[in-house]
């Protein structure tokens, strides 16, 4: 008697079923996204625009508790963003990064970020600041380590008023304009290069 062959239809997740599963996992805080590696499921279509919406099938997510909860089970493997829960993994767009620095304040000697998300992150030798430019204009482009490779891209208002608190220091035998905090220097910009 032959034996009948069964296949396995692996379903996308809908931006549902994920929501349940984050609400789940997140009853403690931050779920260890890290430490889970289930099968991926396809790609959702959700996007993280480079202010910080966020859009399931070309809609804005209109409650910031839920793009909250999503921002809890999002990840980076390699270049791509994935949103994972114990149970399923589904990839998902982002234009630049997937949080947006919003503000920042000074406590102590040490720079502290708020996320377009509610993440508060104190920049330091474990949440670096960098600033991509842009090799054509010079446009710059700062950011801050959030957690586990996701940054934030610090927005305009902010990185002006951190243009206004920085300073010059030598750095790989060049003087560079940048900002120190939590005891590191994190060059912005050579200072023969400021007009």
């Amino acid at each position: 008697m032959a034996k009948a062959m069964t296949t396995q239809k692996i379903v996308t997740p809908s931006a549902e079923s994920l929501a349940s599963s984050a609400r789940a996992a997140t009853k403690k805080g931050l779920p260890p996204v890290h430490l889970w590696n289930p099968p991926h499921c396809g790609d959702l279509d959700m996007k993280i625009a480079r202010d910080g919406t966020w859009f399931y099938m070309g809609t804005p997510i209109g409650r910031p508790e839920l793009v909250r909860l999503f921002s809890t089970i999002l990840r980076k493997d390699g270049d791509d963003y994935v949103l994972v829960t114990p149970v399923e993994k589904v990839g998902i767009t982002v234009d630049d990064a997937p949080f947006v620095a919003v503000d920042f304040n000074r406590e102590g000697d040490t720079l502290v970020f708020e996320t377009n998300v509610g993440d508060f992150v104190e920049s330091g030798p474990d949440h670096p600041i960098r600033v991509v430019r842009d090799p054509s204009t010079g446009e710059p482009s700062p950011y801050v380590l959030v957690r586990a490779n996701l940054e934030a891209l610090i927005d305009r208002k902010s990185f002006y008023r951190l243009v206004e608190i920085g300073e010059h220091e030598t750095h790989d035998g060049t003087q560079w304009f940048g900002l120190r905090s939590a005891g590191e220097f994190f060059p912005i910009i050579p200072s023969a290069e400021l007009p």
